[in-house]
């Protein structure tokens, strides 16, 4: 079964302050996917969206089955999925598993979320409500998880608070080289550790935007690409896990399990290691996100992350390009579109479409988190040989 799922297009939307609603931006997406991959809408048995708040963001509901009118795609079973931040790697994990058992031989998946008419504050206080609710009513938001996180990790490892400053200006730098990323331009490690403090030790350039977008990947087996495509990306592997709802209970804070253990399945299944990939995206809505799971899904031992930024190794031209896409920090996070991303950022890099930020890969690994962790999907992608 670990063969028989492949990818066969995507599309990704301009990332940023955009004027349409959500409706708009998953049709545009939707659209732009279903050319890319050259498929008919009517070839489309099952369509998955993934999107955390319309309900709260715009007070829309049933946006699945208005995709699947504005596509043309009746009468194509239609689901809208949920994970809070990770809802785009569980629209992966659908999809995948729409294919995988036989239910579906076309699925397209659209992820997107519509968030910057809303103040900051009003942003911040809609993703907060995913925390747990005894954790929600102290005031704690996931920025704050962040800084005391990002505390605890530099103090534990002796790392230097330049470390995490180069994870910004690395996906800065990556960023420009992506024309769909909302923000544009480089950075220096100056200017990221000059700029405001938002949670002690975290400042301005260590967190990701608030950002209107979407995404989209065309899923079918194998057998069915070879009717559409030369070259595709395969799921060989793939995993899902949560982990404590309270962070406060978790045994080391500096470890999210979820991401240990989705990471383990998915090598499991794809039977590889961490040694065996070539490219990464990790969801870095704070920059001490992009250690934690280096670490968790073994790309570098524990406490030891941080070097691997310090020395170039995560950069374009490093032993593991992580995040060239620009990541969450650089490209933006959409919420229910950043996991769809990020698997359309792998699969234009397996089949050699990534632009002038294309790297030496066959195989890539995405890892989508919800939350501060509470939740996890890590996929594994492979070019079809």
């Amino acid at each position: 079964m670990t063969d028989t799922v492949a990818v066969i297009g995507g599309s990704m939307t301009k990332f940023g302050q955009r004027e349409e609603w959500i409706c708009e931006l998953l049709a545009e997406a939707g659209n732009a996917c279903l050319t890319d991959a050259g498929v008919p809408p009517e070839a489309v048995e099952h369509l998955y969206v993934s999107n955390m708040s319309s309900g709260e963001f715009e007070g829309q509901t049933g946006i699945m089955n208005a995709l699947a009118h504005d596509l043309g795609l009746m009468p194509a079973y239609s689901q809208r999925v949920d994970q809070t931040s990770a809802s785009g790697g569980a629209g992966i994990y659908a999809a995948w598993q729409s294919i995988a058992s036989g239910a579906s031989e076309m699925t397209l998946l659209v992820g997107g979320e519509k968030m910057t008419h809303r103040s900051t504050a009003e942003a911040t206080d809609i993703i907060a409500s995913c925390t747990h609710p005894a954790e929600y009513k102290h005031g704690v938001t996931l920025p704050s998880f962040a800084g005391l996180t990002a505390r605890m990790y530099l103090d534990r490892f002796d790392a230097p608070r330049e470390s995490l400053a180069r994870v910004a200006v690395k996906n800065h730098e990556n960023g420009t080289r992506n024309e769909n990323a909302q923000f544009q331009k480089e950075i220096t490690v100056e200017e990221a550790l000059d700029s405001p403090i938002i949670a002690d030790p975290l400042r301005l350039y260590d967190f990701c935007p608030v950002t209107d977008g979407s995404a989209a990947l065309m899923f079918c087996s194998v057998e069915v690409a070879e009717e559409y495509a030369d070259d595709y990306a395969i799921v060989s592997g793939i995993g899902g896990a949560t982990d404590t709802h309270v962070v406060h209970e978790r045994e080391d804070p500096t470890t999210m399990g979820g991401v240990v253990k989705s990471s383990e399945q998915a090598f499991e299944m794809a039977d590889l290691t961490p040694d065996d990939i070539d490219v990464a995206e990790l969801h870095d809505m704070f920059t001490i996100l992009e250690f934690l799971q280096m670490e968790g899904i073994g790309f570098a031992e524990k406490g030891n992350a941080w070097e691997h930024a310090m020395d170039g190794r995560t950069k374009l031209d490093g032993e593991l390009p992580i995040n060239p896409s620009g990541g969450l920090k650089s490209k933006g996070h959409p919420l229910g579109a950043s996991g769809v991303a990020q698997g359309y950022e792998i699969y234009e890099q397996l089949v050699g479409e990534a632009g002038d930020r294309q790297v030496s890969a066959e195989t890539g690994l995405a890892c989508n988190v919800g939350g501060f962790g509470n939740c996890v999907i890590t996929t594994i992608l492979e070019a079809n040989q």
